[in-house]
């Protein structure tokens, strides 16, 4: 189901389900600030889970729901849209992950979201500016997490460069240092494994420049504890340390061995595959100093909740960029939102469409129904719902996605039933929504060359009652074939439309 709204915030809640580790965070909303007031973290280590053939197994799934359990205590009794819970690259990686987030669900209660590397990225952008200091230059931000790595370029609170990449210190700690064992070998497979992922986005990096490094995940936190530790610098991490720290970690030979001040136990095991991939983005990128910032995802998740809130929704921007790309006609567009929003209004309470989420899904769908008008008018339904499907689409997490291509996708001719079924109970909440939209543009048919009349809608299961004035469909005939064309076309999902 799609993220829901909240209306009149206090508190609010941030769920991470990291490759690594399960983060949550509860705040204080007041006067567009966010004030923290309770911190937690587990180290989950969910993508150690995943084996060759991208299956989460059973022992991980359970640490993450066992953590999870203890999370929902905090979160109990809070409204929807007042928590937002995103899952990051194991998440994306594993092609079981359906069945983790329905237990996660019943769990906690709240729908859990999983968000692209770009959106990850973004997140994690915003989370970072708003814990910094407000400042006009350049900030080049790195979050080494336990599956992926993303990598920001921005400047004050806009992020200009997202990338993600498939590194992480988990990933790479199965790959090279399952057993513990530190070796120069080993440590330099993992070394040019990344600079190797970091080769396909540096020219982009350099290109953009920045004036500040900025690293964001407890792996940079951790490095900097060591290095201060070791007399190397007060908690940043600098070029030169980084050679020391490898050193070092050559000589200890073992992850049991590593005693770093201010280092927790559970952090070890990853440290060496961190260290690697770290160094690769110094030397990649010709770095001499990196700092640490406590912000990072979680914050970024709820900075980006109370923006929907206050009318700074990003989604919204998004999609009107879209149809700026795309060349969308705005005043057909405005149009069939419009009447498509007042069917919805209709009939909402009879289709159990109370939750105002689907309300807003169907207004983007009616927004963005013509994009791939813009590719070729043959099938543009089709190619309108790929490119919603395959976009960057800053705000919108994978399912929202999805659903918002299956709407463009349904809204002429065959309704593809099967793909309505792939999201079980919500499905049949879609298929309503797609008859709304198909409603809406064809009474809008003609694009407002005419004056429509006053309709009323009323609503059972699997049908829908359209109620015209007196004689009117007589008078217009296309309209009149537009609308028995239709029901042939609802009839092949057991849709029965009534237009009189």
């Amino acid at each position: 189901m799609p993220q829901s709204q909240a209306k009149n915030l206090s508190l609010i809640a941030a769920i991470d389900l990291g490759s690594n580790s399960f983060h949550m965070v509860v705040a204080k909303a007041q006067n567009g600030e966010i004030r923290i007031l309770e911190r937690l973290g587990e180290k989950v280590q969910l993508a150690a889970g995943i084996d060759e053939e991208r299956q989460l197994n059973e022992e991980s799934m359970q640490r993450g729901l066992d953590c999870l359990k203890r999370f929902a205590q905090l979160i109990n009794g809070m409204p929807p849209g007042a928590v937002r819970i995103v899952g990051t690259n194991a998440l994306r990686e594993a092609r079981n992950r359906g069945e983790f987030i329905r237990r996660a669900e019943e769990i906690l209660g709240h729908s859990v979201e999983v968000i692209s590397g770009r959106e990850e990225a973004r997140l994690i952008y915003l989370g970072v500016s708003h814990t910094l200091a407000d400042t006009p230059g350049k900030r080049l931000v790195a979050d080494i997490g336990g599956g992926s790595t993303e990598f920001i370029i921005g400047q004050r609170f806009e992020p200009l460069l997202r990338e993600s990449l498939q590194m992480g210190c988990v990933s790479y700690t199965q790959r090279y240092f399952k057993d513990g064992k530190i070796t120069p070998a080993r440590y330099a497979q993992a070394y040019t494994a990344a600079r190797l992922e970091i080769m396909s986005i540096e020219h982009a990096l350099h290109r953009l420049t920045w004036d500040e490094a900025i690293g964001s995940s407890g792996t940079i936190r951790a490095i900097g504890l060591a290095l201060k530790a070791g007399g190397h610098g007060t908690g940043e991490v600098n070029a030169e340390g980084l050679a020391w720290l490898k050193r070092k970690l050559m000589k200890l030979g073992d992850v049991e061995k590593i005693d770093f001040e201010g280092i927790k136990p559970d952090r070890r095991a990853i440290f060496p595959a961190g260290l690697a991939i770290l160094e690769a983005i110094f030397d990649a990128l010709e770095l001499q100093r990196m700092d640490h910032c406590e912000g990072a995802l979680r914050e970024g998740v709820l900075y980006d909740l109370l923006g929907r809130h206050h009318h700074e929704d990003v989604r919204e921007r998004t999609l009107s960029s879209l149809m700026e790309r795309y060349h969308v006609d705005l005043e057909q567009a405005a149009r069939v939102e419009r009447k498509a929003l007042h069917a919805f209004d209709q009939v909402a309470k009879d289709w159990e469409l109370d939750d105002g989420v689907w309300r807003e899904l169907l207004g983007w769908a009616a927004k963005v129904h013509e994009v791939g008008l813009d590719i070729a008018h043959y099938q543009y339904h089709k190619h309108g719902a790929y490119l919603i499907e395959h976009s960057d689409l800053a705000g919108f997490s994978r399912e929202d996605q999805l659903m918002l291509a299956l709407l463009v996708r349904g809204h002429r001719r065959n309704i593809p039933r099967d793909r309505f079924a792939d999201f079980g109970e919500d499905g049949i909440k879609l298929i309503r929504l797609c008859v709304l939209l198909r409603f809406a543009i064809l009474f809008h048919h003609i694009r407002g060359t005419q004056e429509m009349p006053q309709v009323v809608l009323h609503a059972k299961r699997d049908s829908l009652d359209v109620l015209f004035p007196e004689n009117w469909l007589d008078e217009n005939q296309l309209t009149q074939a537009d609308f028995a064309l239709e029901a042939e076309w609802l009839t092949r999902v057991s849709f029965t439309l009534n237009v009189r």
